[in-house]
């Protein structure tokens, strides 16, 4: 069999000397939440197989339990490197739907909350270079508990309405990896477009010599255009003045290759591959501004579900695959909705030029229980800062559609904390503090709307003497201030042809038209509004592909073509006239 996941699942922070533990796992379930009493930790080996890194849930995980799975367990052995000796090891986990804790040779190693990114931790004291031991991974995932993040995942048994299959335990690769002990932990990339350069800030597991040195190196094709290094100290900026720079942009993603080395004296002690792109991201007014040129958010939602994986991509294809498909649609970008995207996913828009806003699963809680804000806010910080230096990420959205709100004080500190933190850690983009609903303070007011009548549809949004824009919520919303305005969710119009087969309860929004040719008209026209609406800078058709019971893609689930794609694509390539991007 071959090792499903094989590509390093961090391509902008590579180091060479790592191993793929994707593959067959053995697995048992913990009903009672009794295995640590019951000795589980100290496994070597349980009674059935998964194939890592696809969740239970999933057809290609092998098992396909689509019930409610509130406590598992993993098991696999692994081999350390002898040439590892003196290294650190640390053992990486792409994502854990929800709470992971490892064991190495019964010996806890860590826990971690957050079913949605990727987290390490160091097991160089629970291991021995040239040595074979059991790792074990307990998972804990009370989805219905209202007090975890879980977006689109079913809290019922079946699917149902907006809410699919669920995903438990391990879904994103998982992978060991040795480093330096004084190598680095982390960068933060920050391109400056005006400058001609970039600025990176290195985080360092340890900076407990003196003479270490921090270097980077820029390529742009094969040659060097940028090199520059500085002390090796916590927080120091290093500076890559570009020689003829040359900006990413939508359709053109010029990238530069970064070599990252921590040295001691004039001895490489730690090298990082990475990669940056040189692009600016601003609001003047109403206006989004990408590379100083004023942007409309041709945007489509995509929720990252596939049939076969659920949350997980079955390949690297599939990934590059699903942005190759908006294009060809004529979006030039994607809401990320409900779910946190892989690292590699992130990469292919990166490499092919499409433009993102990243967004939470935000569902599963309300922004006023306190429990579920602390997990929620713990794990948004981790969310920005491991995606942040993506250049095809242009806006952080922690929320979507915030309406159930008993607590209003409470849910806007809330979602006001979440927006502090996407500031905190990444000044350079702005924020849509929640999609849809009830805003709290936010760079880009976003509305959701579903009228199927283009004339309905242009009334609503039309301003007037007495309001500025329409809202979802004007009583518990903030007041908009001038903002960037984005209908973020429209359309999704439902068209499931007979001869496709028919999924029982399947649904869209609005009355499903009675021909292909009442479909293309109607989600024309209700383009047409919203290109012809001088205070709207971007749209979010409604969906991507289909998602089971879900029926309004501009694709079918399993992402074969629906529609006359050059007919889709003359609706979604246009733009409006002030708009140069």
């Amino acid at each position: 069999m071959s090792m499903p996941r094989p590509e390093h699942p961090r391509p902008q922070f590579q180091r060479p000397a790592w191993i793929n533990l994707n593959g067959p796992w053995t697995f048992t379930f913990d009903p009672g939440r009794s295995g640590r009493e019951r000795g589980l930790a100290d496994s070597r080996g349980f009674d059935r197989e998964i194939l890592v890194p696809f969740c239970p849930e999933s057809q290609l995980s092998g098992v396909g339990h689509t019930d409610f799975i509130e406590a598992m367990w993993y098991h696999r052995r692994i081999e350390i490197p002898a040439d590892w000796a003196g290294r650190n090891v640390l053992l990486h986990v792409g994502g854990v739907d929800y709470e992971a804790e490892a064991y190495v040779d019964g010996r806890s190693a860590g826990v971690h909350y957050g079913g949605t990114v990727s987290f390490a931790m160091d097991i160089t004291a629970l291991v021995e270079p040239g040595g074979t031991h059991d790792l074990v991974l307990r998972v804990h995932d009370d989805t219905r508990s209202g007090r975890q993040p879980g977006g689109k995942q079913s809290q019922a048994y079946d699917s149902h309405g907006c809410f699919y299959t669920r995903t438990t335990g391990i879904w994103q690769t998982v992978w060991l990896e040795a480093m330096d002990p004084r190598g680095l932990a982390d960068v933060h990339i920050v391109p400056d477009l005006d400058g001609g350069r970039l600025l990176i800030t290195p985080t360092f597991r340890r900076t407990d010599r003196k003479g270490l040195s921090f270097r980077a190196t820029a390529r742009s094709g094969e040659a060097d255009v940028a090199r520059a290094a500085v002390s090796a100290t916590q927080g120091g900026t290093l500076e890559l003045q570009l020689v003829d720079p040359v900006a990413w942009r939508p359709g053109q993603a010029h990238l530069y290759d970064l070599t990252l080395e921590v040295l001691n004296g004039e001895t490489v002690i730690d090298r990082v591959g990475s990669y940056a792109g040189l692009r600016k991201v601003h609001i003047e007014g109403n206006r989004i501004y990408l590379n100083n040129r004023p942007l409309f958010f041709r945007s489509v939602l995509d929720q990252g579900f596939y049939p076969d994986g659920l949350w997980t991509a079955p390949s690297d294809e599939a990934l590059r695959g699903d942005i190759e498909r908006s294009m060809a649609a004529g979006f030039n970008g994607a809401r990320l909705h409900q779910k946190v995207f892989e690292e590699r996913f992130h990469y292919w828009a990166d490499r092919l030029g499409y433009l993102t806003w990243a967004e939470s699963s935000s569902w599963g809680g309300v922004p006023s229980d306190v429990t579920y804000s602390y997990s929620f806010l713990n794990e948004w910080r981790e969310i920005v800062r491991r995606s942040r230096n993506h250049p095809s990420i242009i806006a952080w959205t922690p929320f979507n559609e915030t309406c159930d709100i008993p607590d209003l004080p409470t849910h806007h500190r809330t979602q006001i904390a979440a927006y502090d933190i996407c500031k905190d850690l990444d000044p350079t983009r702005p924020v849509n503090d929640a999609s849809g609903y009830v805003h709290s303070h936010t760079d880009i007011f976003t509305v959701h709307t579903y009228a199927q009548d283009p004339e309905a549809l242009r009334a609503d949004l039309t301003p007037t003497d007495t309001r500025p824009v329409w809202q979802n919520d004007p009583d518990r919303d903030a007041p908009y201030a001038g903002q960037p305005y984005i209908v973020d969710e429209y359309g999704g119009v439902k068209w499931n042809p007979a001869d496709a087969g028919r999924t029982e309860g399947s649904w869209g929004y609005g009355e499903t038209p009675r021909s292909l040719d009442e479909f293309y008209d109607r989600i024309a026209a209700l383009t047409d509004v919203l290109l012809g609406l001088e205070h709207i800078s971007g749209y979010t058709y409604t969906q991507l592909t289909d998602i089971e019971q879900e029926q309004n893609g501009v694709y079918f689930y399993d992402r074969s073509q629906k529609f006359d794609m050059a007919r889709i694509r003359g609706v979604f390539s246009r733009k409006p006239n002030w708009a140069e991007i």
